[in-house]
């Protein structure tokens, strides 16, 4: 099997020494990744391509290798040869009767060939000859020079011809480790996942960061993408999942800052904690998910109040994207069906939050918040090598859910205490406790162990974290409320 790697057409413009580096680095990041699939695989570069031999390769093992091509930034495409001696006219034919006889049924297609050196036949020539067989061998619809279903690729150089079977689009960018690493403040949702993948793509080494608002059942859900990610794009190099504990300094913004100001403030809290995850590291740069305008905390004001927290730059490569578009390169990519089953977690919702906000009151909204809080969050924080993360993404942590609840169990409204005020839940014979969800750790311990909790949240999803987390946390008599529409009545 021998299989020709054309690079990315932005590193054949670079300099010299430029491209070479870029194209050597894209080859050994092959060489480490085809390592693995336990056959004997031969990688070698050029100025402008890269060869790739197995001599031995089965179908199965030919398919893993398409696949690791695919998915492996810096490439532009991929073409299968089969490399024969070169011969006459007729020779020349065979050879791509051979390998093309089915694939032209009822189709129509033209040949063209590349030819480089002296030989008694012209690439015309080659083209009428090879062209005429197959129209006259093979179920072929009939030959179209200018819009062909199928092109027959031939390559004629000294004394070998190449005959290409199939080519196939790679991902572009740059190879991964080209560029400078980067801190991906991941979430799990649609948004973070893209711009992630697009940071890999663009060969920037990306560590990811993770801000644990709901429990232990939230990390492994995010950790279970994170890993998806890197392995089917940035295995080529080992990274870091870190995880930061914010769900205390998510109870000091609920309990302390004002509520327009609790958006913008959590999200420079954030930043603050990544930028010395990241000095720690020696991570010149952070990402982020935000697209222009998409909540209520991504203006441009507002984007510009949460960068002046810190004085490392934040790059947001969904900054002028849809949500649409988003969603379709997430489904692309494959992170869709975890985005979809994971939704963005959003304990912190102001209920006018402000989409202008005044750096004096920022400041003065800061002042409240005790940044002892945040230094023990950074000082807890954990990280693992990503590949280390695996053995955690099976864990058991379902819990039951329910559409009903009968006495004596009890329902707890987890909601936040504007949401419980404004719409308060009630259902008929059964007693419902308010428990915020930033106190519910603190709190569930004190309750009667002898009886059945039932979590509930306007959406369900923190509802569902947070009974998981505490189900982890060995307290198996926690489950989750989920009525239907009409079974209970907030009022």
């Amino acid at each position: 099997m021998h299989i020709v790697v054309k690079v990315f057409s932005e590193i054949i413009i670079k300099s010299p020494p430029v491209r070479k580096r870029f194209i050597k680095q894209l080859r050994d990041n092959l060489r480490l990744l085809l390592s693995n699939l336990g056959v004997d695989i031969d990688v070698q570069r050029d100025w402008e391509k890269i060869e790739i031999r197995c001599p031995h390769a089965d179908a199965n093992t030919a398919a893993q290798i398409a696949e690791v091509l695919a998915h492996t930034p810096g490439i532009a495409n991929f073409a299968v040869l089969h490399d024969y001696p070169l011969g006459d006219l007729d020779s020349i034919f065979q050879h791509t009767l051979t390998h093309w006889r089915d694939a032209l049924a009822g189709k129509t297609f033209c040949v063209r060939v590349k030819r480089v050196g002296k030989h008694p036949y012209s690439s015309v020539e080659v083209e009428q000859y090879v062209g005429g067989g197959l129209l006259q061998h093979s179920e072929a619809k009939g030959v179209n020079l200018h819009k062909p279903d199928v092109v027959v690729h031939l390559e004629v150089k000294g004394d070998r011809l190449w005959v290409l079977t199939s080519k196939t689009q790679g991902m572009c960018g740059y190879p991964l480790g080209a560029q400078d690493p980067v801190l991906s403040l991941i979430s799990g949702g649609f948004d973070s996942t893209v711009s992630t993948y697009l940071c890999i793509k663009r060969g920037l080494r990306a560590h990811y960061c993770f801000f644990n608002l709901g429990g232990r059942a939230h990390e492994i859900g995010v950790k279970e993408v994170a890993y998806y990610l890197w392995n089917k794009y940035g295995a080529s190099h080992r990274v870091k999942f870190v995880t930061v504990p914010f769900e205390d300094v998510v109870r000091e913004i609920l309990e302390k800052v004002d509520n327009p100001y609790m958006g913008v403030t959590l999200k420079r809290m954030m930043l603050r904690a990544a930028e010395k995850v990241a000095e720690s590291l020696e991570i010149p740069a952070l990402v982020t998910g935000e697209s222009v305008a998409q909540v209520s905390s991504q203006t441009l004001v507002n984007l510009n109040a949460i960068d002046r927290a810190i004085d490392m730059l934040v790059l947001r490569p969904l900054a002028t994207m849809d949500k649409g578009d988003i969603i379709d390169l997430s489904r692309k990519i494959g992170t869709e069906s975890f985005a979809a089953s994971m939704p963005e977690y959003c304990g912190v919702i102001s209920v006018n939050p402000t989409t202008r906000a005044k750096m004096h009151k920022v400041e003065h909204e800061e002042s409240k918040f005790d940044m002892a809080v945040l230094e023990r969050a950074i000082a807890e924080r954990r990280a693992q090598n990503i590949d280390e993360i695996v053995d955690e993404l099976d864990a058991d942590l379902s819990v039951p859910v329910v559409g009903e609840v009968n006495a004596p169990d009890v329902i707890i409204d987890i909601r936040h205490p504007d949401e419980q005020e404004a719409n308060p839940l009630k259902v008929s014979g059964v007693e419902v406790r308010t428990i915020p969800f930033y106190s519910l750790n603190h709190n569930f311990a004190n309750l009667d162990m002898s009886r059945q909790y039932y979590l509930y949240c306007q959406k369900g999803v923190m509802s569902q974290l947070h009974a998981a987390n505490l189900k982890d946390a060995g307290k198996l008599n926690v489950g989750v409320y989920r009525p239907e529409p009409k079974s209970a009545c907030a009022i």
